[in-house]
C-alpha cells in the first residue's frame, strides 16, 4: 500500500535531502536496528542532514515507511476521476488498485522492506489505521460517485475496506512466499471481489 515510487531531486537540491533518500536510509536503520531502537536523530546523521530538515519531509518517524502515500494518493484520486462513466466500476478499480501498488522491478526489495515494517511492526498499526481511512475514502468517494450516493453511506465504505482487504492480504501472500507476483495476488484478489464469493 505504501509508495515505493522514486522521487525526483529539484534542481539545485542535493540527493541527501531528497525524500527517497531519507527514506531509503531510514528502512535500511530500521532493518538493521529495529523500528522502535532507531531515532529520528539517528536517521538525519546517517543522511547527514539536521533533525529540523527531516521533518520537512516526514512529520514524523512513522510516517517514513510510506514514503509519499499521500502524493500517490492523490494521484489515485485524479485518476479514477478521469475514468469514463460508462466503464465497469470493478475493472476499473482494479486498474487502479495495480497502478497504485506498482513500483520498478529494481525496486522490489526495498518495497518488501518497506512493507514488512507497516504491516508487522506493532509500533507503526495506530498510524497505518490512519493512512488505510484516507485510501478507503479515495475508493469510497469514487464508488459513491458512480452509485449516486452519499460517500458515508454503507455500499461506497464497504466497496472501500473490501479493495483494503484485497490489498492487505496480497502483500500478506506477497511477503509469505518471494515466488509470487503481487499484480497476480492483487488480480486474483479483485476477481474474488468482481464476481463475488460464491461467483
Amino acid at each position: 500500500m505504501a509508495s515505493n515510487r522514486s522521487s525526483t531531486t529539484g534542481p539545485g537540491r542535493r540527493p541527501a535531502t531528497s525524500r527517497d533518500h531519507i527514506s531509503t536510509v531510514a528502512l535500511e536503520l530500521f532493518v538493521e536496528n529495529g523500528f522502535d531502537d532507531t531515532s529520528v536523530d539517528d536517521i538525519a546523521e546517517a543522511c547527514g542532514i539536521a533533525r529540523r530538515t527531516l521533518f520537512r519531509y516526514f512529520p514524523s518517524k512513522n510516517a517514513i515507511p510510506w514514503g509519499d502515500f499521500d502524493e500517490q494518493l492523490a494521484r489515485m484520486r485524479a485518476r479514477l476521476a478521469d475514468t469514463s462513466p460508462g466503464s465497469a466500476m470493478s475493472a476499473t478499480l482494479t486498474a487502479a488498485l495495480l497502478d497504485f501498488n506498482s513500483f520498478p522491478t529494481e525496486e522490489a526489495a526495498n518495497h518488501r522492506r518497506r512493507m514488512e515494517l507497516i504491516l508487522r511492526v506493532p509500533a507503526l498499526q495506530a498510524h497505518s489505521a490512519i493512512m488505510y481511512a484516507g485510501w478507503r475514502d479515495v475508493i469510497a468517494d469514487f464508488a459513491a460517485a458512480r452509485l449516486r450516493v452519499p460517500s458515508d453511506s454503507h455500499v461506497p465504505r464497504a466497496i472501500g475496506y473490501l479493495l483494503l482487504g484485497v490489498a492487505l492480504a496480497a502483500y500478506e501472500s506477497w511477503l509469505g512466499d518471494t515466488d509470487r507476483d503481487l499484480a497476480d495476488l492483487l488480480t486474483e484478489g479483485m476477481a474474488m471481489v468482481a464476481h463475488g464469493i460464491d461467483g
